[in-house]
């Protein structure tokens, strides 16, 4: 073994090394914490933005190998103001991670698999939805409903107060109900249950928006451009039955076309979102910071 080491290392012109049980400790470590990161990163909007990372970073790594000295001054020159951008972008994932990174084995994935992911929400949950919705709007009651995907909503689910209950048509309808406690805001749906009421959600500021619609469309509309969630409105003021989905909305739509964009986002497999997701992202961080000074 060690006359192949200095073999390879004569070959690769490296100088010869030697491994020892810390250093396979050390690598373990590494191992696991960089597994971990990945975790969280496809389980949050990160994902979406470490993509877009690497793309960048391969135009760099083109950009070095034919020696395109004004790219590679303007990619040195950003980094700095990319990390801290970062940070700004990503600060309620970042508390969450170091919230939880002390709550649970971290190296259970290792030996039983995760069991954090959730299933997504089934047929009868479809059907519960739809009836629910068109129900509530024959008499007119508003409501807002967030079927949360891939890209975790646990920001905005903390906006709001804990239901953790199945998804029924009762259910849903009893919510939204006008002057009860939980009829203002939107719910969040996360597989088959209801684990969030009241919830605040970003606004839209897209100029594309009718200027008729009102603030719950547009909260529909903003969520859906900042995850890969979609939203179900019933306008209180018509009756009319509505979605939005990747920063778009579907108005007035009937029972048939709703199940057929349900089954889709069901069994649909994760989609990169658009860049819209960044800036809106930027523009929350701009918001915040002006809010706070």
């Amino acid at each position: 073994m060690e006359a192949f080491k200095e073999r390879i290392s004569l070959y690769l012109n490296l100088p010869s090394f030697q491994m020892s049980v810390i250093d396979i400790i050390e690598i373990l470590i590494i191992s696991v914490l960089i597994y971990h990161v990945l975790i969280w990163i496809k389980n949050t909007r990160a994902w979406n933005l470490f993509k877009g990372i690497i793309i960048i970073l391969l135009f760099v790594v083109v950009a070095a190998a034919f020696q395109m000295n004004t790219i590679l001054w303007i990619a040195e020159n950003t980094f700095n103001v990319g990390v801290v951008a970062l940070v700004i972008i990503f600060q309620p994932e970042l508390r969450k991670a170091l919230e939880n990174l002390g709550q649970k084995n971290i190296f259970a994935p290792f030996f039983i698999g995760n069991k954090d992911v959730s299933e997504k929400f089934s047929d009868k949950t479809i059907e519960e939805m739809i009836k629910a919705c068109y129900a509530m709007g024959k008499v007119k009651t508003g409501a807002l409903i967030v079927i949360e995907d891939e890209i975790e909503l646990e920001e905005y689910v903390r906006t709001g107060i804990d239901v953790d209950g199945i998804v029924t048509r009762q259910l849903l309808i009893n919510i939204f109900e006008k002057n009860t406690p939980l009829h203002d805001g939107a719910i969040i749906i996360r597989g088959n249950r209801i684990v969030s009421a009241t919830c605040y959600l970003p606004l839209s500021d897209s100029p594309s928006l009718s200027k008729e619609l009102g603030t719950r469309h547009r909260a529909a509309v903003g969520i859906s451009e900042v995850s890969d969630s979609m939203t179900l409105i019933v306008s209180e003021e018509t009756g009319k039955v509505s979605f939005a989905l990747r920063g778009q909305i579907y108005r007035d739509v009937d029972e048939d076309y709703l199940r057929q964009k349900l089954k889709y986002v069901q069994n649909r497999s994760h989609e990169a979102t658009k860049f819209e997701i960044l800036k809106r992202r930027l523009i929350d961080a701009r918001k915040n910071s002006k809010k706070n000074n």
